[in-house]
């Protein structure tokens, strides 16, 4: 959420935002909500002022005079209950209005409507040039019986699949290799020199979070519009969401808390399934494993200061290259424009996953910067080192989809016979297993 003031005083960059980001907001409806909204606040304080001084002189007046001042209360007493209310349906119009309204995207954003205006920053890695025509996964999983929707879709319907054999075992080896990754200062410390020179490099606490969400806190994470639900699984027994990512529920562990800055950068690391309708994806990738409702997910999420927001989601970022450098698969890294990308981003980087067998770049990572946007409507402050309280920053980013990681490493470490050699980052947590054949 924006702050109301930042909006008062800056109108046209908030209106120029809403239209890079196509959001349709009626801007001055909530200016003038905003303004019925603080002139009641006003009314309201003083009205209840007058009736604590008036409450608290009765005692002190004779029977008589105290009758009539008592029956000119009750009279207060329920001017007070009607302007509160009047002041409830101003505040219920307010909040609805200003939920709506997206982030201000940052300097250097691509302004564009769509994918399409996506600007590819850098293609990184040597593309595996095979000598014989090169498979898609969905052919190698089943072909190595590593991948098995078919008998899923009569258990559960589609997009959904069992992942067999040594591709659950390429599942835990992802995970170990990145908590590996996050949890060690000193295999963090070259990625945050990277940044810049002594750049924090302080480990991620590793978590695994619930995957159920209360709808008002899924609301105060921007992450339940109306366009959202669409995408949200809804338990109505229980009144819960089933979350779409990690960074639903880390995102919310300081939910009403002040943080000391001495504590920052706060980073976790979250392994959790994630539950996705896939709405707005009909006739899009149906068969295989690439969008499915289930699937399986390593978040990072941050808590830092304003000052080092930006410094942190490059940081995020170094991170997922350093991992996918480190399996070998060729990637590019893409600034999102501001029709494409979520609405509580400031900014939104994604790295895509080169796919041999379908000869093209897939969407495999997120880093979202969300500036104090959902610290905001948490509540989830900084005490500075001064002694100010401010809103935190919050930065979010995938470390591994793991369905789509284990697509592009059948991809890209196929070999002629369909058999599959097993990344060497990832030999030592396999149990002896360098290659995945039949």
């Amino acid at each position: 959420m924006l702050d109301i003031k930042f909006i008062r005083q800056n109108k046209k960059e908030v209106e120029q935002s809403l239209k890079n980001k196509g959001a349709k907001i009626d801007l001055d409806r909530l200016l003038e909500i905003d303004e019925k909204r603080r002139l009641k606040i006003k009314e309201v304080d003083e009205l209840r002022a007058g009736h604590n001084r008036a409450s608290e002189e009765i005692a002190s007046l004779g029977d008589e005079e105290k009758e009539n001042r008592i029956a000119e209360v009750k009279g207060t007493k329920q001017k007070l209950v009607d302007m509160e209310f009047e002041l409830s349906v101003l505040e219920e119009e307010f909040n609805s209005l200003m939920y709506q309204v997206p982030n201000v995207p940052l300097a250097g954003v691509p302004i564009g409507k769509d994918e399409h205006d996506n600007i590819v920053l850098r293609e990184v890695g040597e593309k595996q040039r095979f000598d014989f025509e090169p498979r898609d996964y969905i052919e190698l999983g089943e072909k190595l019986d590593l991948i098995d929707t078919a008998r899923a879709a009569k258990i559960s319907g589609s997009r959904f699949g069992y992942l067999k054999r040594e591709a659950p075992l390429l599942e835990f080896a992802l995970i170990q290799f990145a908590f590996n990754t996050l949890t060690s200062e000193a295999n963090l410390r070259s990625i945050a020199d990277s940044i810049s020179a002594g750049y924090p490099a302080k480990p991620f606490i590793p978590v695994v979070p619930p995957v159920m969400i209360r709808p008002d806190v899924f609301r105060k994470m921007a992450r339940l519009s109306d366009a959202d639900k669409n995408e949200r699984y809804y338990l109505p027994q229980d009144d819960l969401y089933l979350v779409g990512s990690a960074e639903h529920t880390m995102g919310s562990l300081h939910m009403e808390e002040t943080l000391d800055e001495k504590e920052l950068p706060l980073r976790y690391v979250g392994f959790s399934t994630c539950f996705r309708r896939e709405a707005g994806s009909y006739g899009k990738d149906t068969r295989g494993i690439l969008r499915v409702h289930q699937f399986d997910k390593i978040e990072m999420e941050s808590f830092t200061v304003g000052d080092v927001s930006v410094e942190e989601q490059n940081f995020f970022v170094g991170i997922q290259e350093h991992l996918m450098t480190e399996l070998g698969i060729p990637y590019r890294v893409v600034a999102i424009s501001t029709g494409d990308m979520g609405g509580p981003d400031a900014r939104q980087i994604d790295i895509e996953a080169w796919l041999p067998g379908q000869n093209m770049y897939r969407e495999t990572h997120t880093a979202d910067l969300m500036t104090d946007y959902q610290a905001r409507r948490l509540n989830t402050k900084v005490k500075r080192k001064s002694g100010t309280v401010e809103f935190a920053h919050m930065n979010d980013a995938t470390v591994f989809a793991i369905g789509r990681t284990i697509i592009a490493i059948l991809e890209n470490y196929q070999q002629v016979d369909g058999s599959v050699r097993v990344p060497e980052v990832l030999q030592p947590y396999m149990f002896g297993i360098k290659e995945i054949k039949r």
